[in-house]
């Protein structure tokens, strides 16, 4: 009897190229070969494991931060730390929970010592974060913190001069409202105005959601 014998790295390669593909509607489809991915060198950096997403496939909101920390790491989820709970609060003080949103980070692995990405990394990753755009079909975009920003919008300017701000997005066939707001950690480390701006940003968005439905 013959046996045809597939290598692991032409596994990866026949499902990514088959996750990607247009017709492939499911985030879990997308979230298997995603865990495989060895696209760039975050993968053999010390990752426990790809963060890949989590949340509503077909929410009106996806928020947007910037790459796994090491309790996400651990925990294979985004946002699960202190900064997860307040990203929590923060939803919840504005008449939203985890489970009205799609949560998603520009990189699914995370970087050494929390660095920030670097363009080839997130270049590699970028594939999947369009197919969760294309997916959940966002009508709102929250990104959280600088570079979650500037990665979406092409922008040099700091999130303190556009945090608040309603700008018009289109990436990977979406059109979408974007909101930049202020990463959890960050008002975590500024205290009460930051959080009072924060949760103001959540506000709006929000009403932007509320409005999509009356």
């Amino acid at each position: 009897m013959n046996c045809l014998l597939i290598s692991a790295s032409a596994l990866r390669r026949a499902m990514t190229n088959s996750a990607l593909q247009p017709e492939h509607t499911s985030l879990a489809v997308v979230r298997a070969a995603a865990v495989l991915c060895t696209n760039c060198e975050l993968a053999q950096l010390g990752r426990t494991q790809v963060v890949f997403g989590s949340g509503r496939s077909d929410a009106d909101v996806l928020i947007i931060g910037e790459g796994p920390g090491a309790q996400e790491d651990a925990a294979g989820e985004p946002f699960v730390g202190r900064s997860g709970q307040l990203l929590t609060r923060l939803l919840e003080g504005a008449g939203m929970s985890r489970n009205d949103v799609y949560i998603a980070n520009v990189v699914k692995c995370r970087p050494p010592n929390n660095r920030d990405p670097r363009p080839h990394e997130i270049a590699a990753c970028s594939p999947w974060l369009d197919r969760q755009l294309q997916i959940v079909n966002p009508k709102l975009i929250v990104t959280l913190g600088n570079f979650a920003t500037r990665s979406m919008l092409g922008t040099k300017l700091g999130i303190t001069k556009i945090r608040g701000v309603e700008f018009g997005f289109h990436r990977a066939g979406v059109v979408a409202t974007l909101v930049p707001t202020l990463h959890p950690a960050a008002v975590l480390r500024n205290g009460h105005r930051a959080f009072e701006q924060s949760q103001g940003d959540f506000e709006l968005v929000s009403r932007r959601m509320q409005e999509l439905h009356t």
